[in-house]
């Protein structure tokens, strides 16, 4: 197997909000993503998810651990090589397509950012000729250019989204959730532009969402996440056919089934952190075959594995 593009080592983010309490977004979390994989991260509202994606694309300063990207350390205080190297190789889709474009600018402008200040571009005429193809390459017509984010649906902002991450050819693209506020038509045209464009450039993602279904569909192996933890990680195979966390299978449960005398008999299962009796700061991480890895003492693998 190739050497990891992103190597993620004991991430941690912590935000005081006071002298005497700190949040704990995100707690020890590691993880690894390969070039051309997708990689998906899953879990509820507060769990850590775009905290991680920030952090990492050092929208946030790291409180602690290790980030290695592109065989670089991107963790402290980076050179302006460095620097340099993470604005143009990773780039990330942000959950609102309208308020992640400026108002104030042209489609145009808004995709030939990056173009403009890193110098992709030998001429105005060669600028344009980029921005034409990148639009067709996302579904939109080079005439969409001349607009403003105002004049589009959601759909087609998102789009334009997809554009401005992708036109600096990236190797890494940190998609925030970026199809939950999409209608569900619309979230799978995305996607499939997404993974076509994948097979394209060769591009890894960063998955960050809550639909698992969408994760399964598109990821190559998944992180769940839960209060700032990695509880469980796996390829989709292993999370899907057999999560061992009792988080996981709260998750799992709560699919829909698209039969509807299926989904009558469907039963959620309830997890309650608080009342489990389980302590995610005193578990560690144990092999359940494979790549897939538990976060747990060694009294509770063993009883949710049946290996006593």
């Amino acid at each position: 197997m190739s050497q990891p593009l992103l190597k993620v080592e004991n991430l941690q983010q912590f935000f005081p909000i006071s002298r005497t309490y700190t949040v704990k977004a995100v707690n020890g979390v590691s993880f690894e993503i390969y070039p051309g994989e997708t990689y998906g991260l899953v879990g509820e509202s507060g769990s850590g998810k775009t905290t991680i994606g920030r952090s990492i694309i050092r929208l946030y300063n790291p409180t602690g651990g290790k980030l290695t990207f592109n065989g670089r350390d991107i963790t402290g205080k980076m050179d302006s090589d460095t620097r340099a190297m993470l604005r143009k190789e990773m780039q990330m889709i942000f959950q609102d397509p309208m308020a992640s474009l400026n108002p104030r600018k042209k489609v145009a402008d808004i995709i030939g950012e990056g173009l403009d200040i890193h110098h992709r571009a030998s001429s105005r005429n060669d600028r344009a000729e980029q921005i034409s193809e990148m639009l067709k390459k996302v579904g939109l017509s080079p005439e969409h250019a001349a607009r403003y984010p105002h004049q589009f649906s959601g759909g087609q902002r998102q789009r334009v989204g997809i554009a401005r991450a992708l036109i600096m050819n990236p190797k890494l693209i940190i998609a925030d959730e970026c199809i939950s506020a999409l209608d569900v038509s619309i979230q799978a045209q995305v996607v499939n532009l997404m993974k076509d464009i994948q097979e394209e450039t060769g591009c890894a993602y960063l998955f960050i969402a809550h639909d698992l279904s969408m994760v399964k569909y598109i990821s190559d192996r998944i992180g769940v996440l839960h209060r700032g933890y990695m509880v469980e990680a796996g390829t989709k195979k292993e999370i899907f056919a057999n999560p061992i966390h009792p988080y996981t299978k709260s998750l799992l449960s709560a699919i829909p089934y698209p039969n509807p005398e299926v989904e009558k008999r469907r039963q959620s299962i309830v997890y309650n952190y608080a009342a489990s009796g389980i302590d995610y700061a005193k578990g560690t991480e144990h092999s359940a075959g494979g790549s897939h890895t538990v976060l747990a003492t060694d009294e509770e693998f063993a009883a949710w594995t049946g290996k006593q």
